[in-house]
């Protein structure tokens, strides 16, 4: 008895070893993957060539329309980007899903409010997540170069996510809110599993949540110039 019951115990050990290090391998590959993606395509303000439009992907905001500090740190990287001749139209991209919650107009808000013309942001409320982000930006807003802006720890798969979706995309990422240790940690930690879960997106070519229809909002600034 006591023989069956160290061969369960060993058996275990060696299932739990040989999941441990698939595991270990999936996330080291969806890293890789991601680092190749973006590799000479991450820029800062001064350095990124100049593209039509900046995208600024959607983060926490406030109860009262006050974006919160890591949103915020995006929407000024935007607004130098703008004001530095870099783009011609700012696309704020977020959650708008259920009604009581709501990133883009306060994205918009923020960005007027310090000059940016209105007729120049435009908005994308289904952007839940940064892959629905890139597919809608390119099918849905019909973007085909752009500038992506987020933090550093998120940008290089930012950027691989777009390409992906048939972007010619660079980024600017933001460090400033390191100043907030224990959510840029957290952050950090958690692209891990988000590079697998990108990689796992793009290998199904899962659609957004919301997929259509096509809109020329983004187009019509642009042909209007």
């Amino acid at each position: 008895m006591r023989v069956l019951r160290w061969w369960s115990f060993r058996r275990l050990v060696v299932l739990a070893l040989v999941a441990s290090l698939g595991l270990s391998a999936v996330v080291g590959v969806a890293r890789w993957w991601v680092a190749a993606g973006a590799d000479g395509h991450v820029y800062g303000v001064g350095e990124v060539p100049k593209a039509p439009v900046v995208m600024v992907l959607g983060a926490r905001v406030y109860e009262g329309g006050r974006p919160s500090p890591f949103l915020e740190a995006r929407l000024e990287l935007a607004r130098r980007l703008y004001e530095a001749g870099k783009a011609e139209v700012v696309l704020v991209s977020g959650d708008n899903g259920q009604e009581e919650y709501n990133e883009v107009d306060p994205m918009r808000e923020w960005l007027i409010e310090r000059g940016v013309p209105g007729e120049r942001v435009v908005g994308d409320y289904a952007g839940f997540d940064t892959y629905d982000s890139c597919v809608r930006a390119r099918e849905v807003f019909g973007v085909e170069a752009l500038t992506v802006v987020t933090q550093g720890f998120h940008v290089e798969r930012a950027v691989t996510l777009c390409r992906q979706a048939g972007i010619e995309a660079n980024g600017v990422g933001d460090d400033s809110v390191r100043r907030y240790p224990r959510p840029w940690k957290v952050g950090t930690v958690r692209e891990w599993a988000a590079n697998v879960k990108a990689g796992w997106d793009v290998l199904m070519g899962r659609e957004p949540v919301y997929p259509g229809p096509r809109e020329s909002s983004v187009e019509d600034v642009l042909r209007g110039r």
